[in-house]
């Protein structure tokens, strides 16, 4: 078997000096390939370091919604240039979040860079790690209003399977995580089973969102197995069959060979 975590963060203080045995770890478990994703410019120079020295991990570049503190033309310049390192394969994570915060300036700001930081994936011709959290529909209007040709993932979806449906007219592909693994966690499951297989990526969010059994610890990107496993139930296909799929569509999304 060979899995894939579309998205993780071993660039977190809890996981970076540890990177190294999680990712052989990862690797032991069948996760052969790791995209590490920043949040701010710190976070994604060490994304790409680690990418640099480790084969089969590459890096995401970006500023979160929730990490805008001093951005300006300056820092979205620094970004381009170290989006010239070739294990850099996208632009992320970027995105809307109003679930803290959802005064109008917050609104404005968060719009701005989100846009912002589309033009730079569309200038170099990369696709996008999109979060969005209790802004779907907001996501879903810049996404329209601004085209990025490599089209993207929204991670860790967390809408209905209806824009799930519409997002899917505009070209992207969409990440599920643990949540899916849970109980009671009807409406992920529901999206998950609504999306087509030549559209889905297992990511872990790691250290976030540990799947079942391990809620409420510590998460891992060799727990991808679970969450492929998780998707295999819903969509009635092997976890093998899934997990083809996913290293399908990591390919043609990304442009990376396998």
């Amino acid at each position: 078997m060979f899995y894939i975590d579309s998205h993780c963060h071993l660039n977190e203080s809890r996981l970076y000096q540890e990177a190294d045995r999680i990712i052989d770890s990862a690797f032991e478990a069948g996760v052969k390939t790791l995209l590490v994703v920043g949040w701010d410019f710190e976070s994604s120079v060490r994304a790409v370091e680690l990418a640099s020295r480790r084969d089969g991990v590459y890096a995401a570049i970006g500023f979160h919604p929730e990490n805008l503190d001093g951005i300006n033309e300056d820092a979205i310049s620094r970004m381009a240039e170290l989006a010239s390192n070739k294990k850099v394969i996208a632009i992320g994570e970027i995105g809307l979040d109003y679930y803290w915060q959802s005064d109008e300036q917050t609104k404005i700001k968060q719009k701005e860079w989100f846009r912002r930081q589309l033009m730079l994936a569309r200038d170099l011709d990369l696709p996008v790690s999109i979060h969005a959290r209790e802004a779907t529909q907001d996501v879903y209007d810049i996404l329209k209003e601004i085209e990025v040709p490599r089209k993207g993932v929204l991670h860790c979806y967390s809408g209905s399977a209806e824009m799930l449906a519409e997002f899917c007219k505009l070209g992207y592909y969409f990440g599920f995580d643990g949540p899916i693994t849970y109980k009671n966690a009807k409406e992920p499951k529901r999206s998950c089973l609504a999306c087509p297989l030549d559209r889905i990526l297992s990511e872990t969010d790691s250290p976030y969102l540990p799947p079942t059994p391990h809620r409420g610890e510590t998460n891992y990107p060799s727990y991808i197995p679970l969450i492929v496993e998780e998707m295999a139930k819903i969509h009635s296909k092997s976890s093998e069959n899934v997990a083809i799929a996913i290293k399908d569509n990591f390919q043609k999304l990304f442009h990376v060979k396998l």
